[in-house]
């Protein structure tokens, strides 16, 4: 198939603009600069909308590329993992580890007019600690955080309560992603985000239509990419709109037919078709943090009991389900860490569990799951073996829904459980959750740092820890590891705390390590994924042509 990328391309928008988009996306010949990576306009299909545009909200990890065309970061990550400068030139770390201070940028200025210095960096930092903005960064990332003090216009000096391995991580991450002084204070809905919240990054969102796309335009003024950047200066692109095409099939058929140039969440069941066709590229890259895993409330029945769930993970050959789902593409997962973090990824655990109906059904014949109903499900004192999971549609993604279907059907023929499959709107999954009306929570996180995903979701008492598991041994081995810079001894304390919810507990079932795909036409460059998260990175580098 030939992709033409001026008036079939334009074509292509128009149709889609016709079923109900505010307007279409200019082609590549309509950025009114030219095209071939001089100026010229870019259409990029995909699969989430955001949940908001704030940065500080950020949660989303297939949201996480719209996040640095808009905001910068103090600090970037290099191909190795080191931290580079970014919106902060220089820092220094005192020998106690409590005090940061950080040389900034004099150059920079918000989208607003505004300028960036270090009391808008203050600005920043206070209001993520400010009550009910953000609890589970006030109460993680930045849980060692005491103040932020602007010693000199471009010098900034924060002081922590204790020593924190993760909090150089946190300045790289979207979380600390700066926003105008004059959009804390005056933006319609700060916790949304939108036009009125902006940054200083490359690109300035002018346009969002909701469930349909959002609009970017260049930055004229940007001169500030972090180091390693392909490029100085404004982006290359005009502008930039991404549309919202949660339908994979749509999505492929957008791109194949010229309407969009890029997409991003290429299924499996389509991967063949885009490297078939000469005209088109796909990359693939494996995301850090937490695998995908479903896990057990440990609250309520059945889950409490540690027999049940160590039934559930045996009851399913995950590597045939997951072949089925995927087609061989998706990365299986061992652990609460993914391959994707190998410098804290426990490979030991491989192979240690699952794919063993016949001890699954021995473990739940002696929980006292021994009868049967009429459906083939196992009771107990009259009740069904039932698990459910409650989902919020916007953070499904990778076909999850039809990875649970999957399980559903193997965990009942194979165990005789009750598996059932929710997929609701936010506020219908965040009642299931307050009211503790679910088994199974399926979640993964696109940490940078592991140690951040770790921290949100193992600890008692933390911010979504859906297993409601409790261990002052744990929660130690945690703690130590994120006040320690020392990457074996977090490595070690790392491996002892997979090791206590995989093995000794049981209380989830990995499944498979998070990727993005991303495909694109061939004149197209400049696609590249975040070193660290491997997750795709903004559009600053990428034009149409060479």
């Amino acid at each position: 198939m030939k992709l033409r990328w001026g008036a079939l391309t334009l074509a292509g928008v128009l149709a889609l603009a016709a079923c109900g988009a505010e307007s279409g996306a200019p082609s590549a010949a309509a950025g009114g600069e030219g095209a071939g990576g001089d100026g010229g306009s870019l259409v990029w299909a995909v699969e989430t909308q955001p949940i908001t545009f704030n940065p500080h909200q950020w949660g989303q990890n297939k949201a996480r590329l719209l996040v640095h065309n808009q905001f910068d970061a103090l600090i970037a990550r290099g191909k190795n993992g080191e931290f580079l400068p970014w919106l902060a030139t220089s820092w220094k770390v005192s020998k106690d580890g409590l005090t940061y201070t950080f040389e900034l940028r004099d150059d920079v200025t918000f989208h607003d007019g505004e300028k960036f210095d270090a009391a808008s960096v203050k600005a920043n930092l206070d209001q993520l600690v400010s009550p009910g903005y953000n609890a589970a960064v006030s109460a993680i990332q930045l849980r060692n955080f005491d103040k932020a003090e602007a010693t000199a216009p471009h010098t900034l000096k924060v002081t922590l309560k204790a020593p924190d391995g993760l909090f150089l991580d946190f300045l790289s991450s979207p979380y600390a992603g700066q926003v105008s002084p004059k959009s804390l204070k005056s933006a319609k809905d700060l916790k949304a985000g939108g036009v009125d919240v902006v940054g200083t990054g490359p690109f300035i969102l002018d346009r969002f239509t909701p469930g349909q796309e959002v609009h970017y335009k260049r930055n004229p003024n940007y001169n500030w990419p972090p180091t390693g950047a392909a490029h100085q200066g404004p982006a290359h692109l005009a502008d930039i709109t991404y549309r919202f095409l949660p339908e994979a099939a749509v999505r492929v058929g957008a791109l194949t037919s010229g309407q969009v140039q890029v997409i991003e969440g290429v299924p499996a069941t389509e991967i063949a078709l885009i490297k078939s066709d000469p005209e088109l590229k796909l990359e693939t890259s494996l995301n850090s943090g937490s695998a995908f895993s479903y896990y057990f409330n440990t609250s309520r029945p059945p889950f409490d009991d540690k027999r049940v769930r160590e039934a559930f993970r045996d009851a399913v050959d995950v590597d045939a389900v997951l072949n089925s789902v995927y087609q061989g593409t998706a990365k299986r997962a061992w652990s609460v860490i993914g391959q994707g973090s190998p410098q804290f990824y426990d490979p030991s655990l491989e192979k240690t569990f699952g794919n063993n109906p016949a001890r699954a059904n021995q473990l739940l014949d002696e929980a006292g799951w021994k009868e049967r109903d009429a459906e083939g499900f196992r009771v107990k004192d009259g009740k069904r073996l039932t698990v459910r999971t409650v989902n919020a549609a916007p953070f499904v993604r990778d076909r999850r829904d039809i990875l649970a279907q999957a399980f559903q059907a193997a965990v009942k023929q194979s165990a005789g459980i009750d598996f059932q499959v929710k997929i609701v709107d936010q506020g219908t999954a965040q009642k299931a959750i307050d009211d503790n009306e679910y088994e199974i929570f399926e979640n993964s996180r696109g940490d940078t740092d592991a140690g951040a995903a770790l921290n949100l979701i193992l600890p008692g008492g933390a911010a979504i820890n859906r297993t409601k598991f409790q261990s002052d041994e744990l929660d130690k081995l945690l703690t130590d590891a994120s006040v320690t810079a020392d990457l074996a001894e977090r490595k070690e304390l790392y491996a002892k705390a997979q090791k206590t919810v995989v093995t000794d507990e049981a209380i989830l079932l990995p499944l498979y390590v998070p990727a993005d795909q991303i495909a694109y036409g061939s004149g197209v460059t400049g696609i590249t994924f975040e070193p660290v998260s491997g997750t795709p990175n903004s559009a600053y580098d990428v034009r149409i042509g060479t």
